[in-house]
């Protein structure tokens, strides 16, 4: 098959490209390489002009502020259309997300429209790995213990913060879900803090675990031969839902009770690729709260054998029918998690048990090439019902 990968946000596309590549199909990925990450991508549609051009940037921030309208939103949507003729003779396309092209919802269906006329046989599907409609729609319902919405819910002061989250709440972003749903075969979702949301809003969906590729992510028992090192990685972007600041809390906790026997690493807005060097030394990673399941830094990290705070919730054990721990749960509790932590600092032999149970979850559940095999069962069982 050939296959178009449209939007990267996490390397989940890049891992699924892989992944599909290994068992001899066709892939590739347009996009932006998600600003400061640099993802790869086949085809960039990064607004290079608006960004990096500084009279552009103050043009494109004047006409903003005098207007409201968005020309690195224009910018992506342009490159992107003129991209088109070297987007044809696919069997099988997938969107990221309804907003996979990050352009305006308007415009974005005039491409959609159009990529998917010039690969008119092709099966479609849409991938919800992020915050999506339905997903919102239900977070804001305020069912759930907690969510990456909760820090808004309790403080609307902080709407600025969570803007690229409630857009998906506004008309024309909602007109632009339901018109991807109406336009594709497929809709996959990839962990449970999506499976969730989708099922209470009535989705129908296939449920597919993120890929990982294990052998890009040496593994290494875990070693403590002096002091026990805890890194921290923040996107200042994300700060707010990622409740980094409960991590800051608790780590101000462990350093007064533990301090010579811990090690802190905290990095900031790295690239993708130095970022995942950045923790290679780390025995444990603090990834995120208001989660019930993990994204990707914390499954890559988790590859490593990295002893990894983030979403492990029960309803995560009991998907994957888990007995023991390979991540940590971290409630947005600073308390909590200092708990956690002492726990693990004062009995070091856990933290090389669980980064050793959380590579081998990753291998079996997480795997390259059952997860490929995953998506294109479904792809053609899609392909199938509609010929």
């Amino acid at each position: 098959m050939k296959i178009l990968l449209v939007g990267e946000y996490s390397r989940l596309h890049n891992s699924l490209k892989e992944g599909l590549e290994l068992v001899g199909h066709q892939v590739k990925i347009v996009g932006t390489g998600d600003d400061f990450k640099k993802y790869n991508v086949d085809f960039s549609i990064h607004p290079k002009f608006c960004r990096e051009i500084w009279l552009a940037k103050k043009f494109k921030n004047l006409v903003y502020k005098l207007t409201n309208i968005d020309l690195e939103k224009t910018e992506k949507g342009l490159r992107f259309y003129f991209l088109l003729s070297k987007l044809k003779g696919f069997d099988h396309i997938q969107l990221i997300n309804s907003d996979a092209l990050e352009t305006h919802p308007n415009f974005e269906i005039s491409l959609y429209k159009k990529l998917f006329r010039n690969n008119f046989t092709a099966t479609k599907s849409l991938l919800v790995c992020g915050d999506e409609t339905p997903v919102v729609d239900y977070l804001l319902k305020e069912e759930l213990e907690y969510s990456i919405l909760t820090p808004f819910l309790r403080d609307r002061s902080l709407q600025k913060s969570f803007k690229f989250t409630l857009k998906y709440t506004q008309k024309n972003y909602r007109k632009l879900f339901h018109w991807v749903h109406e336009n594709t075969q497929s809709l996959i979702v990839s962990d449970l803090d999506y499976k969730i949301p989708m099922e209470k809003m009535g989705y129908a969906f296939d449920f597919i675990p993120n890929p990982i590729n294990s052998e890009k992510f040496e593994f290494h028992d875990l070693e403590i031969q002096d002091k026990i090192v805890i890194f921290l990685g923040i996107n200042r972007m994300n700060y707010v839902k990622k409740g980094i600041s409960y991590f800051e809390k608790a780590l101000a906790i462990i350093q007064e009770k533990y301090a010579d026997k811990i090690e802190l690493i905290v990095c900031e807005n790295l690239p993708y690729a130095e970022y995942i060097k950045s923790y290679n030394k780390a025995h444990i990673l603090l990834d995120m709260t208001y989660a019930f399941d993990q994204g990707y830094n914390a499954l890559e990290a988790m590859a490593k054998g990295k002893v990894v705070f983030t979403g492990a919730s029960p309803e995560f054990e009991k998907q994957f029918n888990l007995s023991k721990k390979v991540a940590i749960n971290a409630v947005p509790d600073a308390v909590e998690i200092a708990k956690e932590l002492s726990y693990l600092i004062e009995n070091p032999q856990e933290i090389i048990a669980v980064g050793k149970r959380a590579r081998k979850f990753i291998e079996r559940e997480h795997g390259l090439n059952l997860i490929a095999e995953k998506y294109l069962e479904i792809w053609k069982n899609k392909k199938d019902a509609i010929a």
